[in-house]
């Protein structure tokens, strides 16, 4: 695949990710997190917003300074004195990003940012212009876009791109719209304004409807070259587009997508589990990609399957995203003969063919009064049944 044909992957762990309620990672977390994000050859981080506080300027600061081999990026309002933050706080990086962002819907210029288009039109020209002072790497993001009249959502912009934006950021920032409409919209979005192209165009997605990985794919498919994502797809209220998700999606259609991340996956299960105790949000046991329960095995007709042929009821191999683990039976209730011999020949443990019915039989007596059936159980099981029948057994 050509260099065209890359998405690249921005994380915003570090800033989106952060604006969870009730997280709060201390500058060795970030610099830690940053360093494997950097391991993983992740495209962008988006490490802070510097004029939220002196501490966080000097966290984006430090982080800058720690961080190579991958782009450094840093929020700033359209505001003068966020953009020059932001500048100082990245002067040591050694490929700085600015991020510039301003309202662009109606509702969030009537009732927050309370400026008028022509307000915002000039913001947006001067704090681009501003930025491109410190670095001519700046990224633009009309704040709300899915919301925004798709008119207006143009002339900014435009204007942006006039102004030297070299990223165009489309956010869903509430989480509001719908795959179909997001394309509908950036096809619409790269009609209107065709100076786009010569940007890269990227998407920033939430997921308070359960829609950000769709929409991160929609928008892919809609020529979007940059996808917005957070580690376990923290961030703020429903958090945002889960980055597992989206990278692995592009990695098992990219036949069809025609398209491809520079991501080493198999950093994903390690960084996953990394986020999640230094952030104190606990990862769902379905989380796709990255829950405990992604590889495990529970159904009878599923245990036979991947043990038969892994790929029968298995799209990734978890070694791909670095889950040590593996494909797991989990006996319970529900397993067949197949998945508890599976599992007992995994301890090692070995019987006669004949013994193997005679000690389902007696696995399924447990197995209906118990959630999960555990290795424990598994051996004294086998050991029973060999005293029973007299045959031996070799444990591993």
């Amino acid at each position: 695949m050509s260099k065209s044909d890359q998405v690249f992957i921005f994380d915003t762990t570090l800033r989106d990710g952060e604006q969870s309620a009730g997280v709060s990672f201390t500058l060795d977390d970030k610099i830690e997190i940053a360093r494997d994000l950097a391991a993983m050859k992740v495209d962008v981080i988006e490490v802070g917003f510097p004029a939220a506080s002196p501490v966080e300027q000097d966290a984006v600061a430090a982080i800058a300074r720690e961080a190579r081999g991958i782009r450094v990026a840093a929020l700033a309002r359209a505001v003068a004195s966020d953009v020059d933050a932001a500048g100082a706080a990245l002067r040591h990086a050694e490929a700085p990003r600015i991020h510039v962002f301003l309202s662009a819907s109606e509702v969030q210029l009537r009732h927050q940012l309370r400026k008028d288009r022509e307000q915002v039109v000039r913001m947006t020209d001067a704090m681009v212009r501003r930025a491109r002072q410190f670095t001519d790497d700046v990224e633009f993001s009309p704040m709300d876009a899915t919301r925004a009249d798709i008119g207006f959502v143009s002339e900014v912009v435009r204007t942006a791109l006039r102004a030297g934006a070299t990223t165009i950021n489309i956010p869903d920032t509430v989480g509001w719209v719908m795959p179909g409409v997001l394309s509908a919209r950036i096809a619409e979005l790269r009609h209107r304004v065709p100076e786009i192209e010569a940007a890269v165009i990227s998407f920033h997605g939430h997921d308070d409807l359960g829609l950000a990985t769709a929409n991160a794919l929609a928008a892919v498919g809609a020529g979007v070259r940059q996808i917005e994502a957070t580690v376990n797809g923290i961030g703020e209220r429903a958090g945002n587009t889960p980055l597992e998700e989206i990278v692995m999606a592009i990695h098992v259609h990219r036949d069809v997508l025609g398209v491809h991340t520079g991501v080493d996956t198999t950093g994903i299960q390690p960084i996953s589990h990394k986020v999640a105790a230094k952030s104190g949000l606990h990862v769902a046991a379905n989380k796709a990609v990255v829950g405990r329960n992604a590889f495990r095995h529970a159904s009878g007709i599923h245990q036979d399957g991947v043990v038969k042929f892994r790929e029968t009821f298995e799209i990734l191999d978890p070694a791909e995203v670095g889950n040590v683990r593996g494909t797991e039976i989990v006996l319970g209730k529900l397993s067949g003969r197949a998945g508890f011999r599976a599992r007992a020949e995994q301890l090692g443990l070995t019987m006669a063919d004949p013994d193997w019915e005679v000690a389902f039989e007696r696995f399924q007596l447990i197995a209906d009064r118990s959630r999960e059936v555990d290795d424990a159980a598994v051996r004294t099981i086998v050991a029973d049944t060999i005293r029973e029948t007299g045959r031996h057994v070799s444990v591993a």
